[in-house]
């Protein structure tokens, strides 16, 4: 699904984000299709992904179910493999990135010879994917569009973007989502690496919303061979979407100014297509069943689950 054309009964809102569409039913409800969209440099890219939006949907709602006893989340229902229905919630202007090793952003500050990240100051003497010595809190500003914006723990209190108490409540469920996140990572010979977790509220009560732990949002490494690598200097071996990252960077996009993406062939598609359905059953153990459903028919069980809601 490139994008959906739905029009529910009660229907007062609509999104359209990178990936997902969003519906909001009486100011209550939200339905999200997760499309087949695949962004990346904070730009979407021209062709869809076949049952990337089914992978990401399938994840959040296998991991949102194993960690709702440490948060509630905002899931009601998942009447199709790439549509979840669940609250509407008020949304916190901020993402909670969280960090078990200096990867990625963190790295790139890293090499440069800062070592304040987000007004967290990192310790010398680290290479390259090694662990930090406890996870670390880097939010982000949540952008609609464009980039989003590396912001302090103190910024966000003090601009007013979250209260004090709720922020430390968020910084408590962040830690405990992704240790539970590691802990299912381990089980399944894998490093959780880092993550993102979004967060609302409905009057005093917080819920963690959208997905996590997917592909999109986290950045996993296989844990065999993790410390040889290290050891040697080598790269780490991970299961995340930064293979397309990579992809676009050899072929001179990174998202800048008068950069074009590069021609994504049937070839490339599918490789991508392939690479995300091994992401879902190494993260997941599950078996992958690829799902088609005419759009007609999805409306008409979305329908049905609203219904029952």
């Amino acid at each position: 699904m490139l994008e959906s054309n739905f029009k529910f009964p009660g229907q007062t809102a609509f999104y359209k984000g990178k990936v997902r569409d969003v519906y909001t039913i009486e100011d209550k409800l939200m339905v999200m299709a997760v499309s087949d969209r695949i962004s990346a440099f904070d730009v979407v890219l021209p062709r869809p992904i076949p049952y990337k939006g089914q992978v990401l949907n399938q994840v959040a709602a296998i991991m949102l179910e194993a960690t709702k006893d440490i948060v509630p989340n905002w899931v009601k229902s998942t009447p199709l493999p790439n549509v979840t229905i669940g609250l509407k919630c008020e949304t916190f202007p901020v993402e909670m990135v969280v960090r078990g090793n200096l990867t990625g952003h963190a790295w790139r500050t890293y090499k440069t010879g800062q070592r304040v990240l987000c007004g967290v100051t990192m310790p010398d003497g680290l290479k390259e994917n090694d662990f930090f010595p406890q996870p670390i809190i880097t939010p982000t500003t949540k952008a609609h569009e464009g980039h989003d914006e590396d912001i302090s723990r103190e910024e966000i209190i003090a601009q007013g973007l979250v209260s004090k108490e709720d922020y430390e409540q968020l910084e408590k469920y962040t830690l405990a989502l992704f240790a539970r996140g590691k802990e299912m990572a381990t089980e399944r010979g894998l490093i959780l690496v880092d993550t993102k977790y979004e967060f609302g509220k409905i009057g005093d009560t917080i819920y963690v919303i959208d997905e996590i732990h997917t592909p999109d949002s986290s950045r996993y490494f296989y844990a065999e061979g993790y410390e040889e690598n290290q050891k040697a200097g080598k790269q780490q071996k991970q299961l995340s979407k930064e293979f397309v990252r990579e992809w676009l960077m050899e072929n001179g996009f990174q998202g800048k100014d008068g950069q074009q993406v590069p021609e994504m062939t049937d070839e490339f598609i599918t490789s991508v297509s392939e690479r995300y359905i091994e992401l879902f059953e190494n993260i997941t153990g599950r078996k992958f069943v690829k799902e088609d459903v005419a759009p007609e028919a999805a409306e008409a069980k979305i329908v049905e689950a609203l219904k029952q809601l």
